[in-house]
């Protein structure tokens, strides 16, 4: 389990916390309709063998997803969108995104530091529930919202080239701004870094640090200035919401061709 996966599993409970809607395309499968099978003799061919061979359904289903497959393209953005090329141009992060999976990691060199930070897609939520709710409440029009208002959890971690060790960083990223949960310090750098089984078992039985909003004023102040010294600014903060809904667009798209393709074979 990612170091990512296990903080959706952690429940803490700090002033900074944040209420995440669940995923917009999730249906219940309770939902689902069950069909029973007819029963009574076969006096004649009901179906074609095509019909036979891949049901009703499946054409019909098949032909939804196909429409649903040329709207997404259809309005699709460019392969890579200018706020990724200006991203990638300036040559600070680099961008490791397996496709069909929902985390993304970011990594870099300061010094002799390497920084690494993983988000997740998943987090993602429903805008166009959150702004009828918001607009319900005559609180604020979809106008007057920000345009990512969604929280982001992010996982960070901090190595250093000849040095024992990890700084492991909680946060969200929300609104152009990481709000810190909290900070780790991990003897072992490998407990503190490895994406495994055995280093996220190692980790939920050791102390994950304070609550960051309990540590001094100033202490809270010199940590922020440190991440935003390191690339944790204002700029990355807005960078990761915009590219989790291009990377989310993108598998959107995956599923319907692979789920279609499934379906006509």
């Amino acid at each position: 389990m990612s170091a990512i996966r296990a903080l959706r599993h952690i429940s803490l409970s700090s002033s900074r916390a944040f209420a995440v809607h669940g995923a917009a395309r999730a249906v219940s499968r309770a939902a689902l309709p069950v069909f029973a099978a007819r029963a009574g003799p076969v006096a004649s061919r009901a179906f074609s063998v095509s019909a036979r061979r891949f049901g009703e359904a499946d054409v019909a289903l098949s032909q939804k997803l196909g429409e649903e497959l040329q709207y997404e393209k259809d309005s699709a953005a460019e392969a890579e969108p200018d706020f990724l090329r200006a991203f990638k141009a300036k040559g600070v992060w680099e961008i490791e995104d397996t496709a069909g999976n929902d985390e993304v990691a970011l990594r870099r060199k300061f010094g002799n530091e390497t920084i690494r930070l993983m988000f997740s897609i998943a987090d993602i939520q429903n805008e166009q529930e959150s702004e009828f709710e918001q607009g319900e409440e005559g609180e604020q029009t979809p106008e007057e919202q920000p345009i990512h208002s969604y929280p982001i959890r992010c996982s960070i971690s901090i190595t250093k080239a000849g040095a024992d060790g990890a700084v492991n960083v909680d946060a969200l990223c929300q609104e152009g701004a990481f709000l810190v949960d909290n900070i780790s310090f991990y003897k072992d750098a490998a407990v503190g870094t490895e994406l495994t089984a055995e280093a996220d078992w190692k980790r939920r039985g050791l102390y994950i640090g304070p609550q960051f909003d309990t540590l001094d004023v100033t202490v809270q102040e010199e940590f922020e200035h440190w991440l935003r010294e390191r690339g944790i600014d204002e700029e990355l903060s807005t960078f990761i919401p915009e590219y989790s809904e291009f990377k989310e667009q993108k598998e959107y798209v995956g599923w319907l061709q692979h789920v279609k393709k499934f379906i006509e074979a």
